[in-house]
C-alpha cells in the first residue's frame, strides 16, 4: 500500500517528531511511505480569514502534488479537515480540478483514523507496550470529520497504558487559528479551563492529534506551571513498538 505523508506546516515546523513517528509506524505496518516535497500549506489560515483566492491556489497545488497518491495521511486533524470539508467547495467552479479534487478528498485521512478504518490495526496482536497514565484531547476538527473514539480504541490496545478521560474532553481548546489572537481573553479562558481539566486527571501525558491544539494547550500548561508532556498517538505507538526512543 502506497501512502503519501502530508506533514502540515505546524507539524513540520514545531513537531517534526510526530511526522517521523507517523512514517515509522506506517512503514512498520507494511505501507510504502513517500513525502512529496512540493506539498505546501493546505490553505486553512487564508481560508479562515476570508482570503479564498489565496487558499484556492494552495488547494490546486495540493491536488497537483497528491492526485496520484493511493492514500494521503496526516498527523494533524485540522489540515485533514480542511481538505475533506472545504476543498470541493473552494474548487467547485474549477472544472479542470473537479475530478481530481474529489479523489483527494476521498483518500485523505488523519493518522489514527487511517489505522483504525483503513488498516484495521489491532495493536494487541503486535505486543505494543507503553507504560504511563494519559488523557486525550478530542479536537474540534477531528470531530468535524467524524473521528471521535478511534484514538481511545487504539490506546486501549496498548499494554501498560492507562487512559483517564478528562472532564469536558470534547470542549474546544480555544485556539481556532487566528481566533486566539483576535479574541485573546475568550481563548485564554477556554484553554485555562482545559488545563484545569487535564490537571484533575493526574495524567503525566496528554495525547493530542492536532498540532494547533497541542501548541495552544501545552503553552497554557507551561504558563500555569503544569508539567504535563504532550505527544501524538503516533509517537506513543512508535515508542511502544520500539521505533522511537
Amino acid at each position: 500500500m502506497n501512502v503519501s505523508l502530508f506533514a502540515t506546516c505546524l507539524t513540520d515546523t514545531f513537531y517534526p517528531r510526530a511526522a517521523i513517528a507517523t512514517v515509522k509506524v506506517l512503514e512498520h505496518l507494511g505501507c510504502h511511505v513517500d513525502f512529496p516535497a512540493e506539498q505546501t500549506c493546505c490553505g486553512q489560515p487564508m481560508f479562515n480569514n476570508g482570503f479564498e483566492d489565496e487558499s484556492r491556489e494552495l488547494a490546486r497545488q495540493m491536488v497537483r502534488v497528491l492526485e496520484h497518491s493511493d492514500y494521503v495521511v496526516t498527523p494533524s486533524g485540522s489540515c485533514a479537515a480542511m481538505i475533506r470539508e472545504h476543498y470541493e467547495e473552494l474548487l467547485s467552479d474549477d472544472h479542470a480540478y473537479k475530478y481530481a479534487i474529489s479523489g483527494l478528498v476521498a483518500k485523505t485521512y488523519e493518522f489514527v483514523e487511517f489505522l483504525v478504518n483503513v488498516l484495521r490495526v489491532d495493536l494487541k496482536q503486535m505486543d505494543v507496550s507503553w507504560p504511563g497514565k494519559v488523557t486525550y484531547h478530542y479536537s474540534c476538527h477531528l470531530r468535524g470529520i467524524g473521528v471521535t473514539d478511534e484514538a481511545v480504541q487504539l490506546m486501549e490496545q496498548i499494554d501498560g497504558l492507562q487512559y483517564v478521560p478528562m472532564e469536558k474532553m470534547d470542549q474546544c481548546c480555544g485556539f481556532g487559528g487566528t481566533f486566539a489572537a483576535k479574541y485573546p481573553q475568550i481563548s485564554g479562558a477556554v484553554v485555562n479551563d482545559k488545563v484545569d481539566c487535564i490537571a484533575q486527571t493526574g495524567a503525566q501525558t496528554v495525547i493530542s492529534n492536532d498540532a494547533g491544539c497541542t501548541m495552544n494547550i501545552s503553552g497554557a500548561c507551561r504558563r500555569q506551571g503544569q508539567d504535563a508532556k504532550f505527544k501524538t498517538l503516533a509517537e506513543v505507538i512508535a515508542e511502544g513498538m520500539g521505533l522511537l526512543e
